[in-house]
This record gives C-alpha cells, structure tokens and sequence, in this order.
C-alpha cells in the first residue's frame, strides 16, 4: 500500500513561505529485518515503511537553501549553498544541509531552494529517519531543477553527506532501502557491490504479520557508541590481515586473540550466513522458518556484537514467548525498536505480553506499529 499525500504538507510550507511549493517528495523509513551491519560490506535484508520523511520545496532566485521542519519547530535555517561545508550546520538541519553540500561537490546542486520538512516517522527509533530526510531533500533538490541521477549514485551521496558531513560513520543501507525498494518486497542488499535483489516479503501469505514495537528507549545518532562498534569491527580486519569482516570466516575469527574482537567477528560471520539463509526461506515461501533465524540474530546482536539493551532483550523474549515465530532488535542499536513476525491472529497476545513485561520493570508502555514492505522515495506531487 502507498502513502498518500499527507494533507497539510503543501499548508505547511505555505505556512512557513508564504508561497506555494512547486513540488512534494517522499522518502521512507526502513526496518532491517537482518544482516550486516553494513559497513562490515556484509548483505542486509531490509524492506521499506508507509512512514517517512517529506519534503515540500521551491526554488529560489538566490544561491541560497532555507530548510524548517514541523517536528523541530523553529525559524528556518538559511545557509548560502556555495558556503556550505562539513562543521557550518548543526543538529537536525545538518542532514538536509549535508545533502545540499554533497550535490554541490558532485555537480548536482542547479540553485537555491526553501524547503520545509515534515514527518510521521520517530525520530531515534532505529528507522532509518536520518536517511529517509536525507533522500527526500536529495529527490527535492535534484527535482525542482530537473538533475536526473541514478538512485544509486544520489544514495551514495546522501551517505557522503552524513559520513562526512555530519559525522555519522554510518553504511549504504539506509539511503538505499530508501531509495530501491519496492512494494511488497525486501531488498537483499550486497553492501560491498551496491546490488539490490527483490525478495519476496509476504506474511499475510502464510498468516502471519509484521509488528514493530518501539520501546521507546532513544539513542543519539552521533553518542559514540555505534562508532565504537565499527571501529571494532574494523580492528578484527586489520588484525586479520583483509578488507572488511566480510572476507573472513570462523576459523579466521578463531585466530584473534583479543576475546572481544573474537566475539565482534563471530556475529558478523555469523550473520552473514544467516542472512543468506533467511532470504532462501523468503524466496521458498517458508516465513515462519525465517522467525527462527530472526530471534538468533537478536541473541547474537545482544551476547556477542552487544548492540542490544534491555527494553528490545525483553520485548524479544515476551512476544517469542507470547507465540511470536521470532523477533529482532533494528536499527543501530542502543535504543530504537523490534521487529517481531507473528502470527496475524496473535498481534494482540503478542502486543500485550510485551506491555506486560514492560509494566513489570516499571518501564514506560511500548508502542506498537502494524507494518509492510512499501514502495521507494518518490515524488508525490
């Protein structure tokens, strides 16, 4: 099912303007149902949401790029587009800002433009908002000034845009989720080539539905310790003499000697045959077998790559326990949400073990989202 217009998004850069914008984009959040993490150029597994980021926008007459947004409040963030650089925007408006900069580097960026942003996807909360604000100002930009560019190309610089712009050491997951997936499907994503792969991604097929829960636990993108766990990941490559984790196996793993690394390494290795195999179930038809391998993934991500944190722990183990065929922590971890499959005629069970535990540990209630795999960014209007 495609998102439909939200329909203030035109009033609200009215509002802001005081002038019409001359077009609408989408962009979506994403949940990774396994793989990775991508910056190990490892395979990913994840499949778009209805929810996301849009950006209404116009040009301007000057070199110049004012970005507001609903959620952030506030007056707009006025910023000469030629001045632009890594250090000279903060906070939310780093990342539109971010963009701009990365299509001017590559020749991209025609003009000047307002842009208003707005919202229905939480912010922290492991759906990828960042990447879907980056690609939907990225369509904005290039479309108000017809700049046709291969979405993977504009993909790579929306990450160009928060690696070095912003500051966020971050894959290629993200913005591609955003930016090639399709309705109906989940992207088996080769994070080394750029290959995307359609997989088939239909629960109701087999009775089953896709819950995510937000526990609700909010993470700083930029808090160091996602950086911390890629730099791990990339001390046990160096140490094992190769590129990336990618390229390693157990036995290889088995050689670092510094126990951390070993268990860093393991997950990767781990999870890489994992997420081949989870795509094999998908493409046969076999959803509820797929359940199986979502929980080991969670358990790995929380005793060895230690990504998890206590709210996801139990969200995992109540919905497995409350008939869920298998759940995951998403996202950069340290906070954000979880994915669980179950089956359709369950949600409710499942929703409510999960409130339960909560309310046990004296945690604020979870909230839940009913989802399914959506269509790419796309201009809405």
């Amino acid at each position: 099912m495609n998102r439909a217009e939200p329909p203030d998004a035109a009033g609200w850069f009215a509002t802001r303007y005081g002038r019409e914008p001359e077009g609408i984009w989408f962009a979506p959040g994403r949940v990774n149902l396994m793989g990775g993490p991508d910056y190990t150029e490892s395979f990913v597994l994840p499949f778009a949401l209805r929810a996301g980021v849009t950006a209404a926008a116009a040009r301007r007459s000057d070199r110049r790029i004012a970005l507001v947004s609903r959620q952030a409040g506030g007056e707009p963030v006025v910023a000469s587009i030629d001045a632009l650089e890594p250090g000279s925007a903060g906070g939310w408006a780093a990342y539109p800002a971010g963009v701009a900069w990365a299509l001017r580097q590559a020749g991209y960026l025609a003009g000047g433009a307002d842009v208003a942003i707005d919202a229905d996807l939480p912010a922290g909360a492991g759906l990828s908002s960042s990447a879907a604000l980056e690609c939907a100002v990225a369509l904005a930009l290039t479309g108000l000034y017809q700049r046709r560019m291969p979405r993977r190309e504009l993909a790579a610089l929306a990450r160009r845009a928060e690696n070095e712009f912003v500051g966020v050491p971050s894959g290629i997951m993200d913005q591609m989720a955003a930016l090639l997936s399709r309705a109906g499907q989940a992207l088996l994503l080769d994070c080394r080539t750029g290959t995307g792969t359609a997989v088939p991604l239909d629960p109701a097929a087999a009775g089953l539905a896709l819950l995510v829960i937000d526990t609700r636990v909010r993470r700083a993108v930029g808090d160091g310790r996602y950086a911390a766990r890629r730099a791990a990941c990339e001390q046990a490559a160096s140490a094992l003499g190769v590129r990336s984790l990618r390229d390693v196996t157990e036995a290889d793993v088995a050689r670092l000697s510094d126990p951390d690394l070993r268990r860093v390494g393991g997950h990767v290795v781990a999870e890489h045959r994992r997420v081949l195999c989870a795509a094999g179930l998908l493409r046969a038809g076999e959803a509820a077998a797929f359940g199986a391998l979502l929980t080991a993934s969670h358990r790995s991500l929380r005793d060895q790559f230690g990504m998890s944190w206590p709210q996801a722990d139990e969200a995992v183990e109540a919905a497995v326990g409350a008939g869920a065929a298998g759940a995951r922590m998403t996202g950069g971890g340290f906070g954000g949400c979880v994915v669980a499959l179950v089956p359709a005629d369950r949600a409710g069970q499942v929703s409510r073990a999960v409130t339960t535990r909560f309310a046990r540990h004296r945690w604020p209630a979870p909230r839940y989202l009913d989802v399914a795999p959506s269509a790419a960014a796309r201009r809405l209007r």
